[in-house]
């Protein structure tokens, strides 16, 4: 079922996941409104964003996750079985620290994708940074300007990102060597 949704989703671009949870959830919401007496009930065009990209995310994440388990040795697992402790014990305090620090690059990466592809939720009318940007260049006129000012402020969430990313790392690395 996993490999299904993971497979489902990264086979579909993200724009296309927008589109089709914001227009395609119209007849459902309003149907569920019916049932429930709500009239008006509608899917906002910031939920729709945050699910598609929730959506898109996770199928992504999961496969990340899922390649630092299979990273782990089996015999740390089978280590854990023989001191005794329960499947949970060493899942928690054996393999979920390992996992952890091999999974957290992979991670971050896709956090900062996932930040630039914020530009894909524009499409469905919601505001956002490129939004402002072309609202600003239609006002203007001024292109180049108001692009090369939404380029730095992705650039500088991005730089900040990779900053908090490193510190991250190198706390879940701790007391491993790094071998060249």
């Amino acid at each position: 079922m996993g490999g299904a949704y993971s497979t489902i989703v990264r086979g579909v671009p993200e724009l296309l996941w927008v589109l089709l949870i914001y227009f395609g959830t119209i007849n459902l919401m309003r149907e569920l409104g019916e049932v429930f007496g709500i009239p008006d009930l509608s899917l906002s065009a910031f939920a729709a964003g945050v699910i598609a990209l929730g959506l898109c995310y996770g199928a992504y994440a999961t496969e990340v996750l899922r390649g630092a388990i299979i990273a782990i040795p089996k015999g740390h697992r089978e280590a854990g079985l023989a001191l005794g402790l329960s499947k949970t014990r060493i899942f928690t305090r054996l393999i979920m620290p390992q996992m952890w620090r091999i999974a957290l690059p992979g991670l971050g990466n896709l956090f900062m994708i996932l930040m630039k592809d914020t530009a894909l939720v524009t499409v469905i009318g919601l505001e956002e940074i490129m939004r402002h940007a072309q609202i600003a260049v239609t006002v203007t006129r001024q292109p180049f300007t108001f692009y090369l000012v939404a380029a730095f402020i992705y650039l500088g969430l991005t730089s900040l990102s990779m900053i908090g990313m490193h510190f991250l790392e190198q706390r879940a690395a701790r007391g491993f060597v790094r071998t060249t």
